[in-house]
């Protein structure tokens, strides 16, 4: 029910900006509104707004409300989804493996990548999500427990960490790093990927109003990841 209405709510939005109803610079409703509008909880509205604010759809404007964006324009060749929208809007199967999921003590780049202490206590999860049984990425990440305290309660087999996250800290500011690698034997394995196949690793770091979410490295199978955008000027 809640991916239902979650999705809803972002058309209802989508509608509403491509048929005129709210121009540029219009002031949406509140989260409390959306939910009440569309009998919902606050989080599935905000999960709904953050994605769009994400997509460069809507911004925030920190005690003034969240606005239609000023300019049509994608602000980066990445833009973060939920993998799991992503495959399914592709009309495939969405499948996910989970292979870790535990505290452990921050390694120097963790601990850096999180502004925290070497050796600090940090979430860990490695999870492989998969697009139509196939694998599709190899997702690493590593979670600062006092911005998402209950992550490692979560159950990534019905909810992906983006989807959580974006409900209990919504992203205010993201950094990615792209780089061409050769697989490790563990990647191979877990990607089923022949002897020296390249892949496309992307490191991101995701930032919320309290500080640095959560650190993540997402490998992918070079022939099964492309990078584009579309700018509208």
């Amino acid at each position: 029910m809640a991916r239902a209405k979650f999705s809803e709510i972002k058309q209802h939005i989508l509608d509403a900006i491509e048929d005129g109803t709210w121009a540029r610079g219009s002031k949406l409703p509140s989260e409390n509104q959306l939910a009440e509008q569309f009998c919902c909880s606050r989080m599935t509205a905000r999960r709904a707004v953050t994605e769009l604010t994400e997509q460069g759809v809507l911004e925030r404007s920190q005690g003034l409300g969240t606005f239609v964006a000023g300019v049509n324009a994608q602000s980066s060749m990445l833009v973060i989804r939920n993998i799991a929208d992503e495959i399914r809007e592709r009309g495939h199967e969405y499948s996910v493996r989970q292979i870790v999921l535990r505290k452990e003590p921050a390694l120097p780049e963790v601990a850096a990548a999180l502004e925290i202490e070497t050796g600090s206590e940090v979430y860990y999860s490695m999870l492989i999500h998969f697009e139509q049984q196939k694998p599709l990425q190899l997702e690493y990440r590593y979670i600062n427990p006092k911005i998402a305290p209950n992550y490692l309660q979560q159950d990534f087999l019905t909810i992906t960490p983006h989807e959580y996250l974006s409900e209990v800290a919504p992203l205010t500011e993201a950094h990615h790093k792209v780089q061409a690698i050769i697989a490790n034997d563990v990647q191979k394995q877990q990607l089923k990927l022949e002897d020296n196949t390249a892949c496309l690793q992307i490191l991101r770091r995701t930032w919320s109003r309290k500080g640095v979410v959560s650190f993540a490295r997402l490998v992918h199978p070079g022939n099964q990841f492309h990078l584009g955008g579309h700018l509208t000027f």
